[in-house]
């Protein structure tokens, strides 16, 4: 029988309250595999040569024919992806993290506040680690929007915005009572998260499969925490969440 964690009020609490336990925690389990595997197959192709004819036919389908510098679309698209694209910088993710760091910390939920910041300084870690390792080189084939100059693969903005977006917009969501709200708030983090992967196609400043690449990686990264998150509040060593509190 599935065993349902409840809090002080006699609500469900933490993961338990969406989905029984176990069943919870295999439909986790099962994504971040995918994520995982999609993501050595996207890295097998683009050490290969499978991968090329795609991210090329991409990139020139965003740009007009005659005029590789200018993008599809109206000019106001091109600003608001250019807008956007930074809402996936390091400057923004850390400003974002750090507000929700301290607003744990004023609630009195310091394990909370450990536990976000160890999952997504781990997450920001591993995408150095992977760009430094794999150096692959930025897109040639159209002129970037914006100025880059580290390696591409994983996209880093497509890979940091799942960790940190997916990452939050669920620790938010464990928070509020109603489902309608909890199913928002993760499809805004979802949509969030997409909505960056492509502006850095339109801005030319990413292979497709860079973008794709950094999506699964970090949507795994982020399922994993959320099972950790989940382990830990059912051992009691992260602090439940209170609602109406």
């Amino acid at each position: 029988m599935a065993r349902t964690v409840r809090n002080e009020q006699g609500r469900p609490s933490g993961l338990a309250r969406w989905i029984p336990v176990e069943f919870g925690v295999l439909v986790l389990l099962c994504l971040t595999a995918a994520s995982l595997l999609a993501f050595g197959l996207i890295l097998n192709d683009i050490r290969g040569t499978q991968g090329h004819a795609f991210d090329e036919a991409v990139l020139l389908a965003l740009r007009h024919p005659e005029n590789l510098a200018k993008p599809i679309g109206p000019a106001w698209v091109h600003k608001a992806l250019h807008d956007i694209t930074s809402l996936g910088s390091n400057a923004v993710l850390a400003l974002i993290t750090g507000l929700v760091c301290l607003y744990l910390l004023v609630s009195g939920k310091r394990a909370a506040t450990l536990l976000v910041l160890v999952a997504i300084a781990g997450g920001a870690l591993l995408s150095a680690f992977l760009k430094f390792d794999i150096q692959r080189p930025r897109p040639d084939v159209v002129p970037h929007l914006v100025h880059v100059n580290s390696f591409s693969f994983p996209s880093s903005h497509a890979m940091l915005s799942a960790v940190t977006y997916l990452t939050l917009g669920a620790l938010v969501a464990q928070m509020e009572s109603r489902r309608r709200v909890r199913i928002f708030l993760i499809a805004a983090s979802i949509g969030l998260t997409l909505l960056i992967g492509f502006s850095r196609l339109y801005l030319g400043v990413h292979w497709p499969t860079d973008v794709l690449a950094g999506w699964a990686i970090g949507s795994a990264w982020a399922l994993i925490c959320w099972l950790v998150a989940g382990w830990l509040q059912r051992r009691g060593q992260v602090e439940p969440d209170e609602p109406g509190a």
